[in-house]
């Protein structure tokens, strides 16, 4: 017997062989089928686009070089209103704290929708929380804030700094830790 045949005898009893009384697992022979099978078009868009195009909208609000000023132009003279005798020292401190806490809040949203995208909740949804579902959109917040700063590098005016990743990372956690409490009271998991 040649070696060709062999190998062929052998590749054939490996392959109809049964383990248990198990049948050999069948592989499709289209790939089209499998990716229709797990690709549901609507489902991707119901649940991935408003996350995408909430990254595209931090995208483009870190593509401002004067994002400070202009924040400044709207926030400033309002605190000047409210607070007349306030030094600029303290309206300048005021304008940063917000600052920092619009970063909060636009990666709290973003947390929830990476939560959301993961988690394809629907209406009467019972199932528990999961905290590895969460874990995950932390850490996709995460990697969108590190690029995000890294992007920044190359925006004149702006600068990258590892304490906005740690805010932003830490938007998306008081996000979904506040979905969690809201969640546990209204007994959804």
């Amino acid at each position: 017997m040649s070696n060709l045949q062999t190998l062929h005898s052998a590749h054939l009893s490996i392959h109809s062989s049964k383990v248990s009384g198990c049948r050999p697992r069948q592989i499709p022979l289209s790939s089209r089928r499998v990716l229709k099978s797990r690709l549901n078009l609507p489902k991707l868009l119901r649940y991935w686009l408003p996350l995408l195009v909430w990254m595209c909208i931090i995208f483009t609000a870190s593509c401002d070089p004067d994002s400070a000023r202009h924040s400044s132009l709207i926030f400033e003279p309002w605190v000047r209103w409210l607070f007349p005798q306030m030094s600029t020292e303290h309206v300048e401190l005021l304008h940063h704290l917000f600052r920092k806490c619009c970063h909060l809040m636009e990666y709290a949203v973003l947390g929830l929708l990476a939560w959301r995208a993961i988690r394809q909740p629907v209406i009467g949804d019972r199932r528990p929380w999961r905290w590895d579902e969460a874990g995950l959109a932390i850490v996709i917040v995460f990697a969108y804030a590190a690029t995000d700063e890294f992007h920044q590098v190359f925006v004149p005016g702006r600068t990258a700094l590892v304490s906005d990743v740690i805010i932003d990372t830490c938007g998306g956690t008081v996000g979904l830790i506040v979905l969690w409490l809201i969640g546990k009271k209204l007994k959804r998991w």
